[in-house]
């Protein structure tokens, strides 16, 4: 592999500079017009335009990494980092897609799919309809089998859209018709299933590399119960207060499942953690945003180890290699106000934190517009300690070191949170960070 186009922007694309420049391996910045200020665009050896003002073209993004002369294609995650026709083209056009294979993209994009295979492969997935729900009337006898509360999901697509939550009867009828009209227009599919709501669970990831041939390892685990309507806000690596062979055997069985999907390159499976089980929730196809708390604990460069599976067609590293060191926190700033509304605009001025186990991703700097089409994450703190209450600390200082002036950040919630007593104490849910709001 000699060149990789980037078919992303922000803090991931910065990132994948990086890994590549170490790697020794050039690298093409394909951006929007609207993103040319991009920072990572200042040290890719070679930028392209693809577009003004998005990175779902397909074709304009295959044609430019072949005129410019790449062999392979980073997606990131987001945007086209899971879209299994865009996985398959790059494949049809000879390059290599630095990921899965369009195949398996595919089977893990339709969760109901997903739920299935691992489900055959020995994995529990969250008590539900087992499949596509596809009328009001199968919907409520399923409704009333599984009994409230219950969630609606859309088989495809993410990022909390499409999902509806369910407490009683009254509401049913509604939201079954909001669900689907939701995943319909997000997604182009309007097919939904039921789960289960499990109201007091945690949501536990396994980050897992495999080589496409049968193997794989798994790097530790991650707990992303901080979220805000399915959104992540604070991660962490490992997941704490659960029993170690507890850990030990969750690991094991996405280890050996992933291993008979002969699944390739880096995914994380997800799960809900409630009553002392582990439920399979679903699996994602990229690398995760909030993978350097994994880099972190296990000294590994995930993009790294991306790259070489993709070149090499093998992993380097075996599961007696992999040591979880310490524990380490990663904070989302978001461009965005008190009242979660999009905050656009100029970077006056930032001022990232420094010191020992301090990481800072991000793209931003003085003079940089940011722009209003895109997500608004904007910059990742991650602190790294021996112990959990030293990685606290340390994200205590960094969140009162950071400083961005032009556009409003989420920077007083994330301090409110992490000096929050439950979080302190490793006691929270999913719903954690939506009960503190209400």
């Amino acid at each position: 592999m000699q060149k990789v186009l980037i078919a992303n922007r922000g803090e991931i694309a910065l990132r994948i500079v990086r890994s590549c420049r170490e790697a020794g391996i050039q690298t093409v910045g394909a951006y929007a017009s609207v993103d040319k200020d991009l920072l990572h665009l200042k040290y890719a050896d070679e930028i392209v335009c693809v577009s003004r003002d998005d990175y779902l073209c397909r074709e304009n993004i295959i044609a430019a990494a072949q005129v410019s002369g790449c062999d392979a294609i980073h997606p990131g995650y987001g945007f086209l980092a899971e879209d299994a026709e865009f996985c398959r083209m790059v494949e049809e056009e000879g390059l290599t897609f630095i990921g899965p294979t369009s195949q398996q993209i595919a089977e893990m994009g339709d969760k109901i799919r997903a739920r299935e295979t691992f489900e055959k492969l020995g994995l529990n997935p969250v008590p539900g309809s087992g499949g596509e729900v596809l009328d009001l009337d199968a919907a409520t006898k399923i409704a009333q089998d599984i009994g409230y509360p219950m969630l609606i999901k859309a088989a495809f697509g993410g990022g909390g859209r499409g999902i509806r939550v369910v407490t009683s009867e009254t509401q049913f009828v509604e939201a079954f018709a909001e669900a689907k009209a939701e995943a319909e227009s997000a997604f182009g599919d309007g097919a939904v299933y039921i789960e289960k709501f499990l109201d007091n669970a945690r949501h536990i990831e396994v980050q897992i590399l495999g080589d496409g041939e049968g193997n794989a390892i798994h790097l530790g685990t991650r707990e992303c119960s901080v979220q805000r309507r399915q959104q992540k806000v604070i991660e962490e690596a490992p997941a704490p207060n659960i029993d170690a062979d507890q850990i030990d055997a969750l690991c094991a069985r996405a280890v050996a499942a992933v291993a008979k999907f002969h699944y390739r390159n880096a995914g994380t499976l997800e799960f809900l953690y409630q009553d002392d089980e582990f439920y399979f929730l679903e699996m994602n196809t990229r690398i995760q945003v909030e993978h350097p708390v994994t880099e972190a604990v296990t000294g590994r460069d995930l993009i790294g180890l991306q790259l070489q599976t993709a070149d090499e067609g093998r992993m380097s590293l075996t599961q007696d290699e992999i040591c979880i060191r310490g524990c380490a926190i990663e904070c989302r700033v978001n461009a965005e106000d008190d009242q979660y509304r999009p905050s656009p605009g100029l970077v006056s001025n930032v001022t990232f934190p420094g010191g020992a186990g301090v990481r800072v991703d991000s793209h931003l700097y003085a003079g940089y517009a940011v722009p209003h089409q895109f997500d608004s994450l904007v910059a990742k703190l991650i602190s790294w300690d021996s112990d959990r209450s030293g990685a606290i600390r340390k994200m205590n200082r960094m969140l009162g070191e950071f400083q961005v002036d032009g556009i409003a950040s989420n920077k007083s919630k994330l301090v409110e949170v992490i000096n929050h007593r439950k979080f302190l104490q490793g006691m929270i849910n999913t719903r954690f960070l939506d009960q503190l709001s209400e």
